[in-house]
């Protein structure tokens, strides 16, 4: 599955070439509030290994977004995260602003839901917000997950919502 699309993106398995797309995406800071903040390009160097690693191991994991002329819109994926000790599967996107409030957030979510649920057949998945967060918790709330506990990752305070079969 390295690669798929929706009405208006084109999703693209992460790749080393895709570094600098990335780091600009990370070091807006209105981009970066809700994801722990502006990243060095060592950083997010260091985050692309990651993700490219999470792919090897796990079969799935992040993709570069593209608008269908070609434009860089940002970043989307299913991934491993430890919450709490426990190992889920989130779901996670990131847009660059000029992308925002234009429903390509709700459009990959759902796409990521179906591919997690349906595709890979995973028995749930999650998506972690910043309380603060109201747009990605509609995101989420419009592709029916349900809200199931508050806790705190990283000294911030977050909310948990899932998604099952």
């Amino acid at each position: 599955m390295d690669h798929f699309t929706t009405d208006r993106l084109t999703a693209e398995r992460l790749r080393e070439d895709h570094l600098a797309d990335l780091v600009a995406l990370h070091r807006d800071a209105e981009v970066s509030r809700y994801l722990g903040g502006v990243r060095t390009p060592e950083v997010t160097r260091a985050y692309l290994a990651t993700n490219m690693a999470h792919w090897d191991q796990h079969g799935f994991g992040l993709w570069t977004l593209r608008t269908k002329d070609g434009a860089f819109a940002g970043r989307a994926g299913i991934r491993h995260i430890l919450v709490d000790d426990v190992d889920e599967v989130e779901i996670a996107y990131a847009f660059k602003r000029e992308f925002w409030s234009q429903g390509f957030a709700s459009e990959i979510a759902t796409a990521l839901t179906d591919i997690g649920l349906s595709q890979l057949a995973l028995p749930s998945l999650i998506g972690i917000v910043y309380v603060g967060n109201g747009a990605s918790r509609r995101v989420l709330e419009k592709s029916n997950y349900q809200l199931e506990r508050s806790t705190n990752r990283h000294g911030k305070d977050v909310v948990i919502y899932r998604i099952r079969q």
